[in-house]
C-alpha cells in the first residue's frame, strides 16, 4: 500500500523543489515595493533609495520606494508583515518597529521576532546630540547646565514616540537628572526641518540624515552617542567622555520581508544587498555618512533582532515609557 502512494508523493515534493528553483531563477519578474516605516528624508528613506537604485541597475526591475509612516513605525511594519510572502514587498526597518516597540505597546499588531524573514542588516549608526546654533551652548557640560537651570522649559524633537531618538533622550535625562519636554514628530525628516528652522532647539538624531547639516553649520553637533568618536566627526566628543560615563546608544537599520518568503528569494535579496554595500562607491558613501556597511547573513540579522528586544525592554522600563 505504501509503495503505491510513494511515486505521487515524491513527484509532489520534486515539483515543489523545482518550483522554488524556478522562482529564484526568475525573481524578480516584476517591480519590487520597498517600504519605509517613517516619512521621506530620514535614515530608512535614504538607505532604501541607495540600495533600491542599485538593485534596479542589476535586475532591471523598478524598486519603488514608498513611505508608510505612523504609530512609531508600526503602520509600515504591520503592512509588510501582512503582505504576500513573495519577495515583492520588503521593508527597510529600524530598531524601533523591529525591537523597541515590542516593549512600548502591549498590543503590537505584529510580532517582530516571528512575522518577518530577516534579509540583511544595512546600517548601525550612532546618534548625535544636535542643537540649533541659537542655543547658547557649545558642549555637553554647558548643555546639562542650561537644562538644569531651566527644568522642563526646553523641548526636544524625536522621530516619534518610542523611537531610538526618543529613548536615547530619555536615557540621557535619566542619567543626567535633567528635565526636557518631548515633542514627537512623524519621522526624522520633519523633525530635522524644524530643527534647522529653529522651531525646536535640539534633538538626539541619527548620524545619516543629520551629518550634512552639522558639517554645513546649520546645526551644531555637541556629542555622539557611541562609545568611541565617529571617524566622520572626530572633533565631536562622545556623551560618555563629556561627563556622562557609560552612556551609549546605537541605532540600526535593516531589511526584512514577510515571514514565509522563500529562503532562496531571501538569499538572493541578501546576496544582492551585500554586493551593493561592498561596491566601492556605495561603501565610500556609507562611510562618509557615518555608517560603515555591516551586511552579514539573514541568520545574523535575525539573531540581532531577537537579542535587541529584551535589551531595549530594559531601557523602556528604566525610562518608564509606555505608548498604550
Amino acid at each position: 500500500m505504501k509503495a503505491r502512494y510513494l511515486p505521487p508523493l515524491l513527484a509532489c515534493v520534486m515539483g515543489i523543489c523545482w518550483g522554488h528553483v524556478a522562482c529564484a531563477q526568475t525573481y524578480p519578474a516584476k517591480p519590487i515595493r520597498f517600504y519605509t516605516p517613517y516619512p521621506p528624508g530620514g535614515t530608512t528613506d535614504i538607505l532604501a533609495r541607495i540600495f533600491g537604485a542599485k538593485m534596479y541597475e542589476t535586475w532591471g526591475q523598478p524598486v519603488i520606494i514608498e513611505a508608510k509612516p505612523g504609530a512609531g513605525g508600526n503602520i509600515g511594519a504591520d503592512f509588510v508583515a501582512k503582505s504576500p510572502p513573495d519577495g515583492y514587498t520588503i521593508l527597510m526597518g529600524a530598531s524601533g518597529p523591529l525591537a523597541i516597540n515590542a516593549s512600548l505597546f502591549s498590543k503590537l499588531p505584529y510580532d517582530p521576532a516571528k512575522d518577518f524573514a530577516p534579509v540583511v542588516l544595512s546600517a548601525s549608526v550612532p546618534l548625535v546630540l544636535v542643537t540649533h546654533p541659537s542655543l547658547p551652548v557649545k558642549n555637553v557640560r554647558e548643555f546639562i547646565a542650561l537644562m538644569k537651570a531651566h527644568p522642563g522649559q526646553f523641548n526636544y524633537a524625536s522621530a516619534g514616540p518610542g523611537s531610538p531618538q526618543h529613548l536615547t533622550a530619555e536615557m540621557f535625562k535619566f542619567m543626567t537628572k535633567v528635565e526636557m519636554t518631548h515633542i514627537p514628530y512623524k519621522g526624522s525628516g520633519p523633525a530635522i526641518v524644524d530643527l534647522i528652522g529653529g522651531q525646536i532647539p535640539f534633538a538626539f538624531e541619527s548620524m545619516i540624515p543629520i551629518l550634512p547639516h552639522v558639517k554645513s553649520g546649520k546645526l551644531r553637533g555637541l556629542a555622539v552617542t557611541s562609545s568611541t568618536r565617529s571617524p566622520v566627526l572626530p572633533q565631536i566628543s562622545t556623551v560618555a567622555e563629556s561627563g556622562v560615563p557609560g552612556f551609549e546608544s546605537i541605532a540600526w537599520y535593516g531589511v526584512v520581508a514577510p515571514a514565509g518568503t522563500p529562503k532562496d528569494i531571501v538569499a538572493k535579496l541578501n546576496a544582492e544587498m551585500v554586493r551593493i554595500a561592498n561596491l566601492p562607491d556605495i561603501r565610500q558613501r556609507l562611510i562618509e555618512m557615518g555608517s560603515p556597511p555591516v551586511a552579514g547573513t539573514p541568520d545574523q540579522f535575525g539573531a540581532l533582532i531577537k537579542s535587541e528586544i529584551p535589551k531595549w525592554a530594559k531601557v523602556v522600563k528604566q525610562a518608564n515609557v509606555s505608548l498604550d
